[in-house]
């Protein structure tokens, strides 16, 4: 049942609030242990093969789809313009994703795929029971409505192939259905949702108008296009289909940043952690479509002209994954945390404003650190990669560069996590 906190006394356990500090949590865990994968992979004693697992659902459904309801959870706070609603709490809403998220790892950890289907049907469930009022919401909205039900519909669909995956219904087509799987989740939910947040986010933080012009408007619908011609592609094995797709989905992406990129001009250019984090993320989503292009047309050749092993599409893929997601997360944490903490904590509005100032000042400091190491470690990731090419893994530059990337990486992440804490910590006088 729905519960009601005073403003002073916000209850722990499902605030809007908390689903946004436990995603960011289950993520922290996942990156942590991806570190530990990729170092063991290049030192030549790899971790168990269930980690791979616990690390992917750890991020996705612990972190990314936690954060997504909780961002749902604050959006109708927002619209409803009732403040105190940021105190509701939704205790059995957050158990079951957290519970869900725990059976769902344990049965990767088990080798039980039953508990996986288990795990995922209850989780879908769960996506479920808040589909309708999500899809009033989104009808609310302009220009991101149609793009966050287009995301809904990509993750309903992406939860029941992994389900159906776990329980072997799949048959003969288990590995399209792993494909499906995927790229619904990855691209038409977490990519999309990603996105259409930071678009609906650069306007607050500028102080630009929200709607978008009728040319970016199209490049926006373009890209959940582009992704479902690029699954197609990969279902059908098409790969000039895939290469087409890519330069579709790298056009409306270039378009897209180069909205983002007129907001900031025209706006506030002093620069938060916010803006820093989120136009960093979309630099490197445009990058990573390029360089998605790119492996497609390497099988041109027969053989590849370069050889793509693990390495490589592990670099690949954390281009996005860290270099566009977890920017994005991160310039949006930054924004949100402060925000609803002054105004839970807060109820004098002059007062109100001092303490979000320090608090926004305490999540801009050291910002460029944080951004650079984030930034140079996604990087250093596709250096060493690239290394691989000609060095064996035992080389003293191969084992140099994944210590830089790790270190760069989780320093940058620790910083960011103090002063999350120090935030979340800090009482206004």
């Amino acid at each position: 049942m729905t519960k009601h906190a005073s403003p002073s006394s916000v209850s722990w356990c499902g605030t809007p609030l908390t689903f946004v500090l436990a995603g960011f949590t289950w993520l922290g865990l996942s990156f942590v242990l991806g570190m530990g994968l990729l170092i063991g992979l290049v030192d030549g004693t790899p971790l168990p093969q269930w980690l791979k697992p616990l690390h992917v659902h750890g991020a996705l459904v612990g972190g990314i789809l936690q954060l997504a309801i909780g961002s749902l959870l604050l959006w109708i706070v927002r619209v409803s313009e009732r403040h105190d609603g940021y105190a509701q709490t939704h205790p059995a809403l957050f158990l079951t994703l957290n519970g869900g998220t725990a059976a769902l790892l344990l049965g990767f950890w088990l080798g039980s795929m039953t508990a996986v289907g288990l795990a995922g049907l209850l989780l879908s469930a769960l996506v479920l029971s808040l589909s309708k009022t999500a899809w009033t919401l989104f009808g609310k909205a302009a220009d991101a409505g149609g793009m966050y039900r287009v995301a809904q519909v990509a993750l309903l669909c992406g939860l029941a192939a992994g389900v159906a995956m776990a329980f072997r219904l799949t048959g003969s087509y288990s590995a399209h259905a792993r494909l499906t799987h995927i790229h619904l989740i990855v691209l038409g939910f977490a990519t999309l949702s990603c996105l259409v947040a930071v678009h609906q986010l650069m306007p607050l933080l500028t102080g630009t108008p929200v709607s978008l012009g009728p040319v970016r408007r199209f490049a926006l619908w373009l890209l959940p296009v582009g992704f479902a011609v690029l699954l197609a592609a990969f279902l059908a094995s098409a790969l000039w289909l895939q290469i087409a797709a890519g330069c579709l989905l790298l056009v409306s992406i270039g378009l897209c940043s180069d909205h983002l990129a007129a907001r900031w001009f025209k706006g506030d250019r002093q620069g938060t952690a916010a803006t820093d984090h989120l136009l960093t993320g979309v630099f490197f989503l445009v990058l990573v479509t390029a360089a998605g292009v790119g492996m497609a047309a390497n099988y041109l050749s027969n053989p590849p002209l370069l050889p793509i092993g693990s390495l490589h599409l592990m670099a690949y893929t954390h281009l996005a994954f860290i270099g566009f997601m977890t920017q994005v997360v991160c310039g949006g944490v930054s924004f949100v945390v402060p925000e609803v903490l002054a105004r839970t904590r807060v109820p004098n509005t002059a007062k109100r404003e001092v303490y979000r100032a320090t608090l926004d000042a305490i999540m801009n400091r050291w910002r460029a650190f944080q951004l650079i190491g984030m930034s140079l470690g996604t990087m250093a990731l596709c250096v060493l990669a690239s290394l691989t090419w000609n060095l064996p893994l035992s080389s003293s530059y191969v084992q140099g560069t994944v210590w830089i990337a790790t270190g760069l990486m989780v320093s940058s992440l620790t910083l960011f996590a103090a002063k999350l804490a120090w935030v979340v910590g800090l009482r206004p006088s």
